[in-house]
């Protein structure tokens, strides 16, 4: 594990952060949406099947979000960077060439598992060097998922075109080509940060990690991050639905769409820089703010005017939401404990992403309108809210110091 006390060129640094999210989650994670219907027409998968391959994906992601917390602790966030982008790498390959379901299915679990080592240890290695201006770089870092989604979106389509059925493999091939040269940038130029000051090893004891695990201040943050995740990702699934079913036509809807990403891909810096300025706390709940009430419009009404500011203030403001909270997961701990902190609080953004359509499409099919369903996520963003008021309490002091040396280490020695 290679350390050094010497900061790294932050454009550099930041682009392959950047890069990182592009591939892990805009490529690997939201990408399948996009690639799903050749990829079913062709090899003949039933729904069910290609609900399974995404869940797959999911689950993966959810087990495996806290080992990479642990191994870029235990053995620096570049290796577990490395180590997860090189399983991705590997997945995308293989779904270039397989055929069989159930080969298919284990790729799927790559790609969960391999984001699972590499997205949360590049949030803590840019959080560790650039500690003053980290919802900044954050915020640039969350862009990449906007780009990776509307690369795939133009993309997708363009291969699709160029080769016919066999277009779904060939953008999990670009796919795979983006994400080694992503592996072999960081390779090249990122470092990890200079060891702790406490001189104490990298490894973590149990009771080290349970004082991160049961700290009052991470778990409200950890909470707030499950319930974003959960509302965010009903809105992507289900909002253009409810658009289509309210009669208005799914061209629309789709620009409306695109409106959204691009404009998301430019506030994740913009809200993260004024965070650092204006106070994370501050910053954190207007922008949670705007989103619970981009959410609450088109309960009032279903009009294309309502639909389109629903659209506008998702995009101003929820990529500016993603940037700040997970850096606030990052501010409450020293260096040390920030890998084992931030996967924490991404295990329970995946929890509410993975029970997020599950609920919302019982809801759905129970009621039979989406006026439920939204009505669940309004209620569920706005106790987020609240969380969020308790943030903006929070003390300078970290919640999780450095631990000291004591008179008994030093007399074991």
């Amino acid at each position: 594990m290679t350390r050094s006390t010497i900061r790294p060129n932050m454009v550099i640094t930041v682009l392959c952060g950047t890069l990182t999210s592009m591939v892990v989650i805009g490529f690997a994670r939201l990408a399948y949406g996009i690639i799903l219907p050749s990829m079913r027409a062709d090899l003949g998968l039933s729904y069910q099947q290609a609900g399974i391959l995404g869940t797959i994906t999911a689950l993966c992601y959810v087990c495996f979000v806290l080992s990479g917390g642990l191994a870029a602790a235990r053995w620096g966030a570049r290796a577990s960077v490395l180590f997860g982008l090189g399983i991705v790498v590997l997945g995308f390959a293989g779904l270039t060439l397989a055929s069989s379901f159930w080969l298919i299915a284990l790729l799927m679990g790559l790609l969960g598992f391999g984001t699972a080592f590499a997205f949360a240890p590049m949030v803590t290695l840019l959080a560790t060097w650039f500690p003053e201006k980290r919802g900044l770089v954050i915020g640039y870092m969350s862009s990449g998922v906007g780009i990776g989604t509307l690369s795939a979106g133009l993309l997708v389509p363009a291969l699709l075109d160029l080769f016919g059925d066999q277009g779904w493999r060939a953008s999990w091939g670009l796919f795979g080509v983006v994400a080694l040269s992503a592996t072999l940038l960081i390779a090249l130029f990122v470092r990890n940060p200079p060891q702790a000051a406490s001189g104490v090893s990298g490894k973590l004891s149990a009771a080290e990690k349970w004082r991160v695990y049961r700290n009052p201040r991470v778990l409200i943050v950890a909470g707030t991050y499950g319930i974003i995740g959960l509302g965010y990702i009903v809105q992507t699934i289900f909002m253009v639905s409810f658009m289509v079913e309210s009669g208005h036509g799914e061209v629309v809807a789709g620009r409306l769409m695109a409106m959204s990403g691009l404009l998301s891909v430019a506030t994740g810096p913009v809200w993260g820089g004024l965070s650092d300025h204006w106070g994370r706390g501050n910053a954190l709940a207007i922008s949670i703010a705007l989103v619970v009430g981009a959410m609450a419009l088109p309960l009032f009404a279903q009009t294309l005017p309502v639909f389109f500011f629903h659209f506008l203030i998702m995009g101003l403001s929820i990529n500016g939401l993603f940037a700040m909270i997970q850096t606030s997961a990052t501010d409450q701990v020293a260096p040390r404990y920030i890998p084992i902190a931030f996967s924490f609080a991404t295990l329970f953004f995946a929890i509410g992403q993975f029970f997020g359509p599950a609920i919302a499409g019982w809801l759905i099919g129970s009621t039979g309108n989406f006026t439920s369903a939204f009505g669940f996520t309004v209620a569920v963003l706005s106790a987020g809210f609240g969380l969020t008021l308790l943030i903006r309490r929070f003390p300078r002091e970290l919640a999780v110091a450095e631990p000291q040396p004591t008179a008994d280490m030093g007399s074991a020695s």
